[in-house]
């Protein structure tokens, strides 16, 4: 432990931070990554071999990450060293392989920790690979970001990438058991109130401890209620990053939840992203995006609604303005659903790129001139209002290409009636045409 006071720039005997002076001592201590460390874990069998493959820790902050990557070394006999991308260069990484080079020369193993090495550029990331492939050095990488969007392919193959979970109750509940182990007096809060402050957290232990030890600082006299707590303390906002992938991963589930029909859920990830300070205006255009995606004529108003609520969100602002979007949400996953109308589309463009410049059919062509009346356009068109039942069955398609049929409606909400008629068209069109 004394190498992390002396970055701190304390001596071994003055107080550190709670969440320090709890760093676990070994992987068995590490709370809420069982699946990881456990006998059965692909770590905790690394670390009982004694044998360490390179490996990236993927996970939101205060799981774990950097106290596993100190143990893991530990528990293998590795010599143990320590770099941050963010405040790194060159000249470092240089520095940390040539004395790993010289610890496997004398025999010894090197374990490099970097920490946020996602904020590392592709160049810098591509100067590890001949050190781990030699095996200079056995690289644990951290990272709160998707490895797949942000680290590069050629290390990725190089290394296991391991998910650590957020810390769910019973884990922060143990943490703050230890705490108060630790500090040999009880948190100042009452039931409800020690419930207030894991939701606090978030997921997060350290945040945890950290706002635990403001709790024992204080010195209450009596237990905490949660309205009491929340004069206190404050609660954070929730992780969220509008430009990373959680701001993908929730809409993702705003999205399915409203295709999937289920407007509470749908609810919730709504509110999830306005907490987060998504711009509302970004909401309302993937809510016009799902009307007309996983809606379409199954509700032809759905997309009419979904613009009226953007419209609205312009007018009131907020945060009377997020009530539409609410009130759409509702609706779009209330809504019998169809993407007849998108995979139709998807069907058509395929359809356009395939055949290329195929021309119109003539008889569906204009004719102004006398040379295009020569040619045979516009000859032996049937006017379809004048038709039987205002329907000629005439072709409409190139005359070189077979007639696909893109749109299939599937006969839900407003589709019923637009399948019967199109089935009713379709088998004139087949008699008419001798098919």
């Amino acid at each position: 432990m004394s190498d992390l006071f002396e970055a701190a720039g304390l001596t071994p005997h003055a107080p550190g931070p709670l969440a320090d002076r709890l760093r676990p001592q070994a992987l068995d201590e590490v709370v809420g990554q069982d699946h990881l460390l456990g006998p059965e874990g692909p770590i905790g069998r690394m670390a009982a071999a004694r044998r360490l493959s390179s490996m990236i820790l993927w996970g939101p902050p205060g799981t774990g990450k950097t106290t596993i990557a100190r143990l893991l070394a530990k528990a293998a006999g590795y010599e143990f060293m320590s770099l941050s991308a963010v405040f790194s260069g060159v000249a470092d990484l240089k520095k940390a392989f040539e004395q790993a080079r010289a610890r496997r020369m004398a025999g010894q193993s090197t374990l490099l920790f970097v920490d946020e090495i996602h904020r590392f550029n592709r160049a810098q990331q591509d100067g590890f690979l001949p050190f781990v492939e030699e095996g200079i050095v056995t690289l644990v990488g951290a990272t709160t970001e998707n490895p797949s969007f942000e680290l590069n392919g050629a290390l990725l193959s190089r290394s296991q990438v391991f998910v650590l979970r957020r810390l769910d109750e019973a884990a922060l509940e143990q943490l703050l058991a230890k705490a108060e182990t630790f500090e040999e007096r009880p948190l100042p809060l009452d039931a409800a109130a020690r419930e207030a402050l894991i939701a606090m957290a978030d997921g997060d232990g350290r945040y945890l401890l950290t706002l635990a030890e403001t709790l024992f600082n204080i010195g209450a006299s009596k237990p905490m209620t949660p309205a009491e707590l929340g004069q206190v303390l404050q609660k954070r906002s929730p992780a969220y990053d509008k430009n990373r992938e959680e701001h993908y991963n929730l809409i993702s589930a705003l999205h399915k939840s409203v295709r999937g029909s289920d407007p509470d859920a749908a609810l919730y990830w709504l509110a999830r992203m306005l907490a987060g300070g998504e711009d509302p205006l970004f909401l309302a255009r993937r809510l016009v995006r799902m009307a007309v995606e996983d809606i379409g004529l199954a509700d032809p108003m759905a997309v009419v609604l979904a613009n009226a609520a953007k419209d609205t969100y312009d007018f009131l602002g907020s945060p009377e303005g997020e009530l539409a979007l609410a009130q759409t949400v509702v609706h779009l996953a209330s809504a019998p659903k169809s993407n007849a109308v998108y995979v139709a589309y998807k069907g058509a463009m395929k359809a356009a790129r395939e055949t290329g410049s195929l021309t119109p059919p003539k008889h569906i062509l204009n004719a102004p001139t006398k040379l295009m009346k020569g040619l045979g356009y516009g000859k032996d068109y049937a006017y379809d209002h004048d038709a039987e039942g205002g329907f000629s069955g005439q072709n409409y398609f190139p005359d070189e290409m077979e007639r696909r049929r893109f749109y299939q409606p599937k006969g839900e909400g407003r589709e019923g009636p637009i399948k019967e008629r199109l089935d009713r068209w379709a088998a004139i069109r087949a008699e008419r045409n001798g098919k």
